[in-house]
């Protein structure tokens, strides 16, 4: 009868199975790049490792976040930054319109530059990015403002919603980057109507009233102050998601080493591993072949 492999023959076979284990993973490494490319490969770092990826993966949708958001907040301050050049030229018209010596005409010249500013100013409300409409608040689909200037009331009412649209930075801080049309050019409130302001100006011009003309000064010679302290909530958001962008995209180069840490394969090491288990495979393959053979009579009683 025959028996089994003796103990020598199965330490042989473990042996060659761990060695072409050891091959068969420095392969594998040589190839994807990883040296783990399993959970059991290193059962004791796949809780870091998926956290490690998770955390880049959200750091990079921030940063592509907050990229998206430069674009439209950039775009504000250069907009308003034109505004506030345009309500600085209808302070020097008002200032020229209200002097006592002015003609009807030179008014009525000065009441049609002004319509022409109203509707610079509105189409600045009207300013979009990528499809949105950047003053609109969360109702960013539609142009805030509509303007027709044969009315007395050229400009109308508010289309756009309320500002709550908040980013999150990469510091996991969240902050608001847009004001509406309405906060900046017709707030509700009554602090500035820039609209308002200019359009009574307008209308008083053409109608040559020296006291219409008197009166409306005030919201214009404010203005100005008005739309920079607007202007000026968008250099600082600016500066802000610049910061942010930069905290961003250190924190990424950080992960990625982190990662790679965890992960990479040490291809010089994974080379030599290789190497070295096909001499150990040969070497025992060559000792085995020179050990002594038995034959079926070496069993036979």
């Amino acid at each position: 009868m025959l028996t089994s492999l003796d103990p020598s023959s199965l330490s042989f076979l473990n042996g060659m199975e761990q060695i072409q284990q050891r091959s068969q993973r420095a392969l594998q490494e040589m190839t994807t790049g990883l040296k783990i490319n399993t959970v059991s490969d290193a059962p004791d770092q796949i809780a870091n490792l998926y956290e490690t990826r998770s955390e880049l993966s959200q750091t990079q949708q921030i940063d592509t976040n907050l990229g998206r958001v430069k674009a439209e907040v950039d775009t504000g301050e250069a907009v308003l930054s034109t505004a506030v050049t345009l309500v600085e030229r209808v302070q020097t018209l008002a200032s020229q319109g209200a002097t006592g010596t002015t003609t009807a005409q030179t008014r009525q010249s000065i009441a049609d530059e002004l319509g022409g500013i109203l509707q610079q100013l509105v189409s600045t409300a009207n300013t979009s990015v990528g499809g949105r409409y950047i003053f609109a608040g969360n109702t960013d689909q539609q142009p805030p403002y509509s303007i027709d200037l044969t009315q007395s009331s050229p400009v109308s009412a508010y289309q756009g919603s309320a500002a709550t649209r908040q980013i999150q930075g990469a510091d996991g801080t969240t902050f608001s980057v847009a004001k509406t049309a309405q906060d900046i050019f017709d707030d509700p409130t009554g602090r500035q109507n820039i609209f308002s302001s200019i359009n009574t100006l307008r209308l008083a011009l053409l109608s040559n009233d020296q006291a219409g003309i008197d009166a409306a000064m005030p919201g214009i010679q404010s203005s100005g102050t008005y739309l920079n302290q607007q202007l000026a909530f968008y250099g600082q958001t600016q500066n802000r998601v610049t910061s942010e962008m930069d905290f961003g995209a250190n924190y990424e180069i950080q992960l990625k080493t982190q990662l790679s840490g965890i992960q990479d394969a040490d291809l010089t090491q994974a080379i030599t591993e290789m190497q070295q288990a096909s001499t150990q495979q040969t070497a025992a393959l060559s000792a085995r072949a020179k050990l002594p053979k038995t034959s079926l009579f070496d069993f036979l009683g």
